[in-house]
């Protein structure tokens, strides 16, 4: 399937907490969301923003962080239109450059290693992840038979779309997240 690069996440890889659903392996998970990890911000002349435009600077951002990981992070092409209307409705204007202006260019992703698929939505400037709504993961297992594998991803992309769609239908992200993706997560270094 084809990928748009939506940017790169500097991120912890941090173990399972004790309120995150139990079906999670017990070792270092990977996500993109500041809800379970620590993610650090491209500090700019004009503000901050969880999202870096090429892995170099989040690579300096991460400098002398051995505790820190660059992800580059991809959305599927025919899921970036509904993404980017979700997010514009959440409050983050497409045209304010970031996220939102890098998925309308559709630049590729060109990380090679990919560490699995997250399911994740927006909402009013957060990314959440299925695995900090309480009970999602199980939720969906029971419902799909998918579940998460290394790293706490779910490592089939067909799956984690089936998961995705399955968790955008049934409404239990709500009140927090309305509209969910399969983010491609890759090491980029």
């Amino acid at each position: 399937m084809n990928h748009v690069l939506a940017g790169y996440r500097v991120a912890s890889r941090d173990p399972r907490q004790d309120w995150q659903d139990a079906g999670l392996p017990r070792g270092e998970l990977v996500s993109l969301s500041g809800c379970v990890t620590t993610v650090l911000a491209d500090v700019r002349e004009d503000g901050w923003d969880e999202w870096f435009g090429d892995p170099a600077s989040a690579e300096r951002a991460r400098a002398g962080r051995e505790d820190l990981h660059v992800l580059e992070v991809g959305i599927a092409a025919r899921d970036v239109e509904p993404l980017l209307a979700d997010v514009r409705e959440g409050g983050w204007d497409a045209s304010a450059g970031s996220l939102p202006a890098r998925l309308a260019r559709a630049e590729p992703v060109t990380a090679t290693d990919v560490l699995g698929f997250e399911l994740v939505g927006y909402d009013s400037g957060t990314w959440h992840t299925w695995t900090c709504l309480g009970g999602l993961v199980d939720d969906v297992r029971r419902a799909t038979g998918v579940r998460p594998g290394r790293w706490g991803l779910v490592q089939d992309e067909a799956d984690a779309r089936v998961a995705a769609e399955w968790l955008t239908a049934s409404g239990l992200g709500d009140p927090k997240v309305f509209f969910w993706v399969a983010a491609r997560l890759a090491s980029s270094g």
